[in-house]
């Protein structure tokens, strides 16, 4: 799982080399501009073209840029760019060659041979070969590598290399994630960790090397992360010759960046994209998709508290919550109120779970029940002579989040618990709250991957410093249900596992789950090629372009 998130027309000439290098840009307020479509431009004019310059905001900066210790989205959007897996998902998400070029599974589902692309070079002109994914792969399971992706590669019985582009991967127990696994898995240079002890020091966690699409330029913190286009990538020269992620903590400031034209792209808010990104102007200079998002907004308890670890008084928190009302108010009605950790519009989803509708009365019941009544009037729950008063955390730069959390303040406070609101910076949110596990509780969200398997989530055997589970919900029940489904290929057999599963954690209610949002992303109609499908529009990122007369930076030496 990845705590996933992305002036005058003229003719600009590109030289682009492996040096340093510099941008110009030739443009005049984009709000004078020609349509950035190109719309008048012959069919010849608006053929692909290499060139151009993809700035887009973040709200966060990447952590680290080594993807097996990554967690948060902005490290993925940037080593997504540089490193490659195995394989990888097309527009259908249906699961194709990268940098394997074919494989074969054993007809009892125990052994996979990947056979490798030859010719494929790292940024530094090294080979890959075999070596460089075993490595990779005792990486991921070596217990001192400080990754929460551990899990798909320690279910690998035996790992062979057969030829440096030959391998033989081999499972003691049949595992439905097993190929899938290996799309994820973001292959390392094993000549560059030489010596390396402790692969968190390397300072390839600030300057990787991979062999993906982009180099890696640069890295201002709190600034911006830069890399460039591969020459030599195996698949193809991207055409667009620069990426550019800036920090940009505010969505309200990387909208006025965007209206600028200081940034290419960024995932609007409802409100930006229905009431402030409609007319012409907007339709000629942007291109605004909109589809479901694969995951999910929650409120999670730290279930280490004492409070939390009762039933009744997360059911009431859940009732409390008029989460209809937050999906109208903070998303505009883009979205939908959620129940389970898959979306709706999936097979995975069980769409007869136990449901927590708003209830506030019977809130109050509930935490009654607890043990938590109103003693000296002052509207505020106590019990053991101590008020119902908990601190919600989340991350600056979510408008959405912060909003979310201001409403279940109003909301708890009428069934007389007492909610106060922290706002972090994202770096420090993740290492000091989330992973240290000093919370009460939290407005968060997780980006799902294709596959059901949900382990590193929700198994019981999760929950140390780095590791996902960090609400520390127990559940053997849970545990039995995601290990079946892993060990179970037939769809509808697993299907009835995940069922189960949504039905446990709806009983459980470790979580409110809040809601499904829609995915709204912006970006600049002089890119071309984008093609939206099941798997968004970044998927076949180096495939997009600027038609030479829709160029607006050249790229020099």
């Amino acid at each position: 799982m990845r705590l996933v998130t992305i002036g005058p027309i003229c003719l600009l000439a590109l030289i682009l080399t492996l040096g340093g290098c510099k941008e110009s840009n030739k443009e005049a307020s984009q709000e004078s501009a020609a349509p950035a479509s190109g719309s008048k431009l012959s069919p010849e004019q608006l053929k692909p073209a290499y060139g151009d310059m993809f700035v887009s905001g973040t709200i966060g900066d990447a952590s680290v840029l080594l993807p097996v210790l990554a967690s948060d989205s902005a490290s993925f959007e940037i080593t997504s760019l540089i490193f490659d897996g195995l394989l990888k998902y097309d527009k259908n998400l249906q699961l194709e060659p990268d940098l394997a070029e074919k494989w074969e599974i054993s007809e009892d589902k125990l052994k996979i041979r990947f056979h490798l692309r030859k010719g494929v070079k790292w940024q530094d002109g090294k080979p890959f070969t075999s070596k460089d994914v075993e490595f990779t792969w005792k990486v991921y399971v070596n217990p001192k590598t400080p990754t929460a992706y551990a899990t798909d590669y320690l279910r690998v019985k035996e790992f062979r290399v057969i030829d440096d582009h030959t391998i033989e991967i081999i499972y003691e127990n049949p595992y439905a994630p097993a190929l899938g696994s290996w799309a994820s898995l973001s292959v390392l240079p094993s000549h560059l960790f030489d010596g390396v002890d402790d692969i968190a020091k390397s300072p390839l966690t600030r300057k990787p090397v991979g062999t993906g699409a982009f180099i890696f330029k640069e890295w201002q913190t709190q600034e911006k992360i830069v890399v460039d286009a591969n020459p030599n990538y195996f698949q193809g020269r991207p055409y667009i010759s620069r990426v550019i992620k800036r920090v940009i903590p505010d969505l309200a400031t990387q909208f006025l960046e965007l209206k600028a034209g200081k940034i290419d792209s960024m995932g609007l808010t409802p409100m930006q994209f229905v009431r402030q990104t409609s007319g012409q102007w907007w339709d000629a200079n942007y291109k605004k998709y909109k589809y479901l998002f694969n995951g999910y907004t929650y409120l999670g308890f730290n279930l280490l508290d004492k409070r939390f670890r009762d039933k009744r008084v997360r059911y009431a928190i859940t009732h409390a919550i008029d989460r209809k009302k937050i999906v109208e108010g903070v998303l505009l009605g883009l979205g939908e109120v959620a129940h389970t950790p898959y979306k709706p519009d999936t097979y995975w989803h069980n769409p007869n779970v136990m449901k927590l509708e708003y209830d506030p009365e019977k809130a109050k019941r509930l935490l009654a029940e607890a043990g938590w009544i109103d003693t000296d009037g002052d509207g505020i729950l106590d019990k053991d002579g101590k008020p119902f008063e908990f601190t919600i955390i989340t991350n600056q730069g979510n408008e959405q989040r912060q909003k979310a959390a201001t409403m279940i303040q109003s909301d708890l406070k009428k069934v007389g618990i007492k909610v106060n609101i922290r706002v972090y910076e994202w770096a420090a949110f993740l290492k000091n709250f989330i992973n240290k596990k000093d919370f009460e509780a939290v407005v968060l969200a997780w980006s799902i991957g294709i596959d059901p398997n949900q382990i590193e989530i929700w198994n019981s055997t999760r929950t140390a410093e780095h590791q996902l589970n960090f609400i520390s919900y127990n559940n053997p029940e849970v545990d039995r249900l995601l290990e079946l489904g892993v060990s179970t290929f037939d769809p509808a057999e697993r299907k009835k596992y995940y069922d189960r599963f949504q039905e446990v954690l709806a009983e459980d209610q470790p979580y409110t789950f809040l809601w499904v949002p829609y995915s709204l992303p912006a970006v600049s109609s002089r890119f071309h090629g984008i093609d939206p499908g099941p798997a968004g529009i970044s998927y076949n990122f180096e495939k997009w372009y600027v038609p030479k007369p829709l160029q607006r930076y050249e790229i020099q030496p």
